[in-house]
């Protein structure tokens, strides 16, 4: 069983001060480094999973980008 209605979803992460999408993009190269397929768009971080997915990979997915997100500054 997949999970039904995840298409497309966004994190808008708080910009640090002076540099708009600096942050976002360290969230966006750690999940590169990890092995997950997000996007990258001025402070927001884009999750569009593949239309054939699990609840698993989608676990993955969201504990990955928090990860993430909490390892930035």
């Amino acid at each position: 069983n997949g999970v039904d209605y995840l298409r497309a979803h966004g994190v808008e992460v708080e910009p640090r001060d002076g540099a708009p999408g600096a942050r976002a993009f360290d969230v966006y190269m750690a999940c590169y480094e990890q092995g997950l397929m997000v996007r990258q768009t001025g402070d927001t971080i884009a999750l569009c999973p593949p239309l054939i997915v699990s609840e698993a990979q989608i676990d993955e997915l969201i504990t990955g980008v928090g990860d993430a997100i909490t390892a930035t500054d």
